[in-house]
């Protein structure tokens, strides 16, 4: 499909990889209504496109993303904030639970910091590669307002509820090494490699069986909430489903033949 350039987001799609880049650099890319309606239509689109195997989430400039665009709250005024940012969270989490619930896999880039929203983004990728100067902190409650983005459902769930509590009461800043060993990171690597890594990373998962990582994904964050038998169950029906693709029987032939599998994410 190549390239959509948006107002404050890019989409490029490329040999089954799907690029988004925030592109609000001015701005330390700070999500205001256009940016998360922006991102809902982007994920709407790449979830109906069956050529996208994996989807790469990084940003233009310095910051990651700041969060939520403050100074536009502050414009909007004490009457017109709350449908704003009711109409903004509504954008934004659909935006997340579509490429959620996507069969390809999210990776995201992180260089400078990830605040607020933009940290709340992070939390609900399936794998983070950030530099090594990179900060993360939830600060809504230093602005006086309430995690979202997802944060209460993943963030939770990547670093543990207590921890969470933590980033949510006290909006510690944490490194890049304490984001990893926290779990918030799945590596840490030089600032100038972030870009090169997730990329790389994201290609490898691009060619990788998309349905079984669609079906996994599925399994493991329903199984972080559910009871012992219920994660059996959906772990039994999910292998199954996967058992009955094209890349099950070419990984099984693969395997066996001792040759690299050639999946076409079917």
């Amino acid at each position: 499909m190549g390239r959509v350039s948006f107002e404050h987001i890019i989409l490029d799609i490329d040999a089954g990889l799907a690029t988004l880049t925030l592109n609000r650099p001015d701005r330390g890319n700070a999500i205001d209504p256009v940016a998360a309606a922006e991102l809902r239509a982007a994920a709407l689109q790449l979830s109906y496109d069956p050529t996208v195997r994996a989807v790469l989430l990084k940003a233009n400039g310095k910051l990651f993303s700041g969060g939520g665009d403050l100074a536009g709250f502050a414009a909007a005024g004490p009457a017109a904030l709350p449908r704003l940012v009711d109409d903004m969270t509504i954008d934004l989490h659909a935006a997340v639970a579509r490429l959620a619930k996507m069969d390809a896999p999210l990776v995201a880039a992180v260089t400078g910091s990830a605040g607020g929203a933009g940290m709340s983004l992070v939390a609900a990728c399936d794998l983070v590669v950030a530099g090594r100067s990179a900060k993360f902190t939830m600060g809504y409650t230093k602005a006086g307002l309430v995690p979202d983005g997802t944060s209460s459902f993943y963030l939770s769930r990547v670093v543990g509820l207590r921890r969470a509590m933590d980033l949510v009461l006290t909006n510690r800043v944490l490194s890049a090494e304490e984001a990893e060993q926290w779990g918030l990171v799945s590596r840490v690597v030089d600032d100038d490699k972030v870009i090169s890594e997730a990329t790389a990373l994201a290609q490898q998962l691009a060619q990788g069986p998309t349905k079984a990582f669609g079906l996994t994904k599925r399994v493991f964050y329903a199984g972080a909430s559910s009871a012992l038998e219920e994660a059996m169950e959906r772990e039994s029906a999910s292998i199954a489903a996967a058992a009955k693709t094209d890349d099950a029987q070419e990984g099984i032939a693969a395997f066996l033949a001792k040759r690299a599998p050639q999946y076409r994410g079917r």
